[in-house]
């Protein structure tokens, strides 16, 4: 099923169960309808319509998320990546490399420098007393950073790449801060804001 919001025609997908409730998400620009067997097209048809402004919200947050899985992102900036050169060579827009095994290889280790001098910096910056983090970087769909306070271990998802410095800067200071605050109380907030009082426009920007 196809249908107009906004001026721009989307595909629906309906998907039925036993359910008592409907729900509509946004995935890959479609709308994704899950409802129950008897709700009627024309039941979902008004529901998307009554929610129209909220659809549309979200239909943008999800281009926004699908540009930065389908384009090449780093630290905020996008570039164009062109194969089939010896050397690494990154200019204002564009990053000449050889072929994708080494671009990986090369962002790889360049991400673990970034990461670690950035961690190190506002580690020495705390004037709380807090353990020296074992950094580890990983891939994480639901979480940009996880401390553990009990092996010290402080996780950064590697995700964090695609985004301006800033944020990393913000989840990094999160992270460390729970080493104060195992929580997420007024008092940790506070610590957060102590070193970076703009974390709120980083938490939406990560939320894009």
């Amino acid at each position: 099923m196809k249908l107009e919001l906004n001026g721009y025609v989307y595909d629906v997908e309906i998907i039925k169960k036993n359910n008592r409730n409907t729900y509509v998400r946004i995935k890959d620009g479609k709308i994704v309808v899950t409802t129950n067997y008897l709700t009627s097209n024309n039941s979902i048809i008004k529901l998307i319509k009554d929610n129209e402004g909220s659809i549309i919200k979200m239909i943008n947050k999800d281009s926004k998320k699908m540009e930065k899985r389908d384009n090449f992102y780093y630290f905020g900036k996008k570039y164009d990546v062109i194969y089939g050169f010896n050397d690494v060579d990154i200019t204002v827009d564009k990053i000449y490399v050889y072929d994708k095994k080494s671009l990986d290889k090369y962002i790889n280790m360049d991400i673990s420098n970034i990461f670690n001098e950035r961690i190190n910096y506002w580690y020495n910056l705390f004037e709380e007393n807090i353990p020296k983090p074992n950094l580890k970087i990983r891939k994480m769909t639901s979480r940009w950073g996880v401390c553990n306070i009990r092996n010290h271990n402080v996780t950064l998802n590697y995700n964090l790449c695609k985004y301006d410095i800033c944020c990393l800067d913000y989840v990094i200071v999160h992270e460390l801060s729970h080493f104060i605050y195992p929580n997420h109380s007024s008092s940790f907030w506070n610590l957060v804001a102590k070193y970076y009082p703009k974390y709120k426009e980083c938490r939406k920007m990560l939320k894009e």
